[in-house]
């Protein structure tokens, strides 16, 4: 029936332009490519699977709510064009599971997490089958590694039911599989070397190296808007605010790029963390005037609560608390501790004490490391009178030494952080243990590391327990635990 039809799967030189031109998120001259290639090769697979690469892109950045609707009535579509390759095409399964993997991501980001998830399980079975079939086409490996790493650093907890479903993960396996593709495979080389960098930024570890491979990336490709995107989210993820502040300063843009809102929110983050309240406002206020979207909603309203109250303009920031309860979603970590933190205020459990320990963080945060502990040295564990923020006073302290070279000095504090966090405040326990887990595995006593990995998994119910669950599962599997 394939060969029937005469559908066939060639990636020429046009389209790999396309695939570029969408990896730089210049998506308007991608559509151009496809659209020209589309009217000379009908039956070449590969244009509506970069169709639908492009309308990822689209959809994760604009979380445009009616586009998400109307596009996703083409996926079935698009993957009939799949099935209609020969079954002796390599890129038949390959294809079917990128498009399969594209909407999952679509439809977690969307908030549909049960659909997402079956998508994913799919696209990991069409993988699979494929890898067994043709064992030699490397393509397979740059989606496969990457589920390989995300099933792998999946919560001990949770494990049973990837083992229920015929899931299996390892990190090692999977980020070997993505390197072998940056190393041998021209053609999805960028995009594997991004998925691995991501993975170790987000889920793993980023080595020093690693991050200097991140600095060139932008260099290297001075058009491409994603590299800029990337290396300010790591570089403020790795509080350095400066170098983040750099990158989205030289971030490409014009009537070529897809509009980007989220870069105000970003501007406004090294701001805040600086300590510059007012520019920190306009930047917070521009994303809000730009963006469509439903995820940072809260977290830019609480945002600009801070830029008010920190500055202790108490009265205006009132106004911010009440916006974050009354819009947005919560399916974003940070709106969901947007949302906490606004009733807490409201219930009283927020004391104007805390301005000191959220200047503290977010200088932290950016970098500002001598900033921080002026403000850290000016107080003591005794100064605040609840056992939440005596804890959260002995984390911050702990990371302001961690993050300046002072490993021998955090330790103290992030012990202390973890005796206080029993009584209040878990998720500065979880945080606390976990990075001690680092600090041993810096050290390279994997005994205490692994015990330490195990006590950040253990706390229950937390704002943070997904993310450091899937740290410290992944940090386990790493030695061998």
């Amino acid at each position: 029936m394939a060969q029937e039809n005469g559908y066939k799967a060639g990636f020429t030189s046009k389209l790999q332009k396309a695939y570029s031109e969408i990896q730089k998120l210049r998506l308007q001259p991608a559509r151009e490519l496809l659209n020209a290639e589309r009217k000379t090769q009908p039956d070449n697979a590969f244009v509506p699977y970069l169709d639908n690469y492009a309308d990822l892109h689209y959809l994760l950045i604009s979380e445009d709510k009616n586009a998400y609707k109307q596009l996703s009535r083409l996926e079935e579509e698009r993957l009939d064009k799949m099935a209609k390759l020969p079954d002796n095409s390599p890129y038949k399964r390959f294809l079917q599971a990128e498009i399969r993997m594209h909407w999952a991501f679509a439809k977690l980001k969307f908030g549909n997490e049960i659909s997402g998830s079956w998508e994913i399980i799919k696209a990991y079975k069409l993988l699979e089958e494929n890898q067994k079939k043709f064992p030699k086409f490397l393509p397979t490996l740059k989606s496969l590694g990457l589920l390989h790493v995300l099933i792998g650093s999946i919560p001990e907890n949770y494990t049973w039911i990837t083992r229920m479903l015929g899931l299996k993960g390892s990190i090692q396996t999977g980020i070997q599989e993505l390197r072998k593709v940056a190393e041998e495979e021209p053609v999805f080389r960028q995009e594997a070397e991004l998925i691995d960098l991501l993975l170790h930024a987000y889920t793993l570890h980023l080595s020093p190296a690693q991050l200097a491979r991140m600095r060139q990336l932008p260099e290297e490709q001075p058009d491409n808007l994603l590299y800029h995107f990337f290396a300010t989210t790591i570089f403020l993820k790795e509080n350095k605010g400066e170098e983040a502040a750099g990158f989205l300063a030289k971030a490409p843009s014009g009537s070529a790029y897809i509009p980007f809102p989220f870069l105000d929110y970003l501007r406004g983050e090294i701001k805040l963390q600086r300590g510059d309240y007012e520019n920190a406002q306009e930047s917070y206020l521009l994303f809000q005037r730009k963006y469509s979207g439903f995820n940072y909603i809260k977290d830019s309203n609480l945002k600009l609560f801070m830029c008010f109250w920190l500055d202790n303009k108490d009265q205006e920031a009132t106004r911010f608390i009440n916006k974050i309860n009354a819009g947005g979603s919560t399916i974003v970590e940070a709106d969901q501790s947007a949302q906490r933190f606004a009733e807490d205020f409201l219930a009283g459990k927020i004391s104007p004490s805390n301005k000191i320990l959220y200047k503290a963080r977010y200088a932290t945060d950016g970098g500002y490391l001598l900033q921080a502990m002026k403000i850290m040295d000016a107080v003591s564990e005794n100064s605040f009178r609840s056992w939440p923020e005596k804890t959260e006073f002995n984390y911050r302290k702990a990371r302001i030494f961690q993050k300046s070279g002072k490993i021998n000095q955090s330790i103290p504090y992030y012990e202390r952080t973890l005796t206080l966090s029993r009584k209040a405040a878990p998720g500065f326990g979880a945080s606390a243990a976990l990075q001690l887990g680092y600090i041993c595995m810096d050290k390279k006593d994997k005994v205490k590391a692994a015990g330490y990995f195990k006590t950040a998994m253990s706390f229950k119910k937390h704002e943070y327990k997904n993310s450091i669950d899937n740290k410290a599962r992944a940090a386990l599997t790493l030695l061998g635990e």
